[in-house]
């Protein structure tokens, strides 16, 4: 699995791809923080970080991209910045069809480091040593963002393993077994395949 990390932010939002799977070491792809002016008007700022963001995923054709949950902070016009530039990343996955995963702060910190309260610089560590580099990824926003990836291809990728594992044991519940793609429904009366061109 491959994950792009998006730490949003409007004057600094780190970006960063992690691949590797659940059980096995977790490989850096690239990491790097796509940064506008404050002297600039917002939305011209906008859409420097949407085209970042396009040409990350454009680059590293991600499997998902994981984006950190916005949450309300004291900061008002933080938080703002904060949730545009989320809504931007969202979108920008989203028109190609690439799935969007939303991780909290505190998820994130627990998942790399055990705690939930972890600083900035714990969480930086941690990712060091998860992804084996010789030197913290810097900005913070760049560590957050692996961090984020990281949160997802171990949590993510297990719940996603949980939710089928689920739906199995529902469909088995009901009677039945799971529905093969490209079976036609099954209902009381079998439903002839639908004849086309050369087949008698």
């Amino acid at each position: 699995m491959r994950v792009l990390g998006i730490d949003p932010g409007l004057t600094r939002c780190g970006v960063g791809v992690v691949e590797g799977q659940v059980g096995r070491p977790l490989t850096l792809v690239d990491v790097n923080v796509i940064r506008t002016s404050a002297g600039v008007p917002v939305p011209e700022r906008l859409v420097t970080i949407e085209r970042g963001v396009e040409a990350w995923i454009e680059e590293h054709r991600p499997d998902v991209v994981a984006i950190e949950r916005v949450f309300a902070r004291s900061d008002v016009s933080t938080v703002m910045g904060t949730a545009q530039a989320s809504g931007i990343a969202m979108v920008v996955a989203a028109r190609r069809g690439i799935a969007v995963a939303l991780h909290t702060p505190s998820e994130v910190k627990a998942a790399v480091s055990g705690s939930g309260r972890a600083d900035k610089a714990q969480v930086g560590a941690m990712v060091t040593r998860i992804l084996r580099l010789d030197a913290m990824p810097k900005p913070a926003d760049a560590a957050d963002a692996l961090a984020l990836a990281i949160t997802h291809i171990w949590r993510g990728g297990a719940q996603q393993r949980l939710d089928t594992a689920n739906a199995r044991v529902a469909v088995a519940a009901a009677g039945g077994a799971p529905p093969v793609a490209g079976a036609p429904p099954r209902t009381g009366t079998p439903r002839p395949w639908p004849r086309t061109g050369g087949r008698a």
